[in-house]
């Protein structure tokens, strides 16, 4: 499902020093796989998820998605496979305020869909998360754990066959974190998507077919008791 083959990304710093925010990263996420990368701020996670993306093109390597290149698209083929293709859960937990749970979650079936077709596609997405009974309620009156759960009914609405994951247990505690990663990694997979989760929560490796992490920019074997911490952060 996705393939990286030795990509790299590197910025200059105001002072003119090379940042290897992505140096050389090969990586494979297969259909129903749930792949953690471990890292903290400033170890390349963002950057990655944004190459995958094609939100940015990378200096070298190659992004292949469902066995096509990335950063060949055009300009509308990338809206297209970001909207259809692609489901992106955030850590910020988006929701548009005073907007129900359901049309919170249909909101990327809208470009394509009524809007109570689109609530009929996510109905069985939000029962299967635990959200039947607050479909109604407004994006306030969830907890923490529900929004983030309409989150990832809205990354899966359009059925892709990839989800990005970046810090879904952020801003959750210790029980709502487990039961996100839980639903997420069983979410996974039933319908056979793959699923790159980027964190720096060591309780999402526990729920992950394989885990890496990334340091300075380059992938390397996860070890739980290791610092990871950029070297130009130290």
């Amino acid at each position: 499902m996705l393939l990286l083959e030795e990509v790299v990304k590197h910025y200059r710093a105001g002072d003119g020093e090379i940042v290897r925010a992505v140096d050389g990263v090969c990586l494979s996420v297969g259909d129903g796989e749930l792949v953690a990368l471990y890292g903290p701020s400033g170890s390349g996670k963002t950057t990655l998820l944004m190459l995958i993306a094609g939100l940015l093109t990378p200096d070298s390597g190659s992004v292949i998605v469902d066995g096509r290149e990335v950063s060949a698209l055009s300009e509308r083929e990338r809206a297209h496979y970001r909207r259809s293709e692609l489901g992106f859960i955030r850590q910020s937990l988006d929701l548009i305020p005073g907007v129900r749970a359901d049309d919170n979650a249909a909101l990327k079936l809208f470009a394509t869909s009524g809007r109570r077709e689109a609530q009929r596609q996510v109905g069985p997405l939000l029962e299967r998360l635990g959200l039947d009974g607050r479909a109604q309620q407004r994006a306030e009156q969830l907890s923490m754990g529900e929004r983030q759960r309409v989150m990832i009914a809205r990354a899966l609405s359009t059925g892709p066959r990839l989800v990005l994951a970046d810090e879904p247990t952020g801003s959750l505690d210790t029980d709502r974190g487990r039961e996100v990663l839980t639903l997420l990694a069983e979410v996974c997979h039933e319908r056979e998507v793959g699923v790159l989760l980027v964190t720096h929560d060591p309780r999402a490796v526990a729920f992950a077919d394989q885990a890496h992490a990334l340091c300075d920019g380059q992938l390397v074997e996860y070890e739980p008791d290791r610092d990871y911490a950029p070297f130009h952060a130290k």
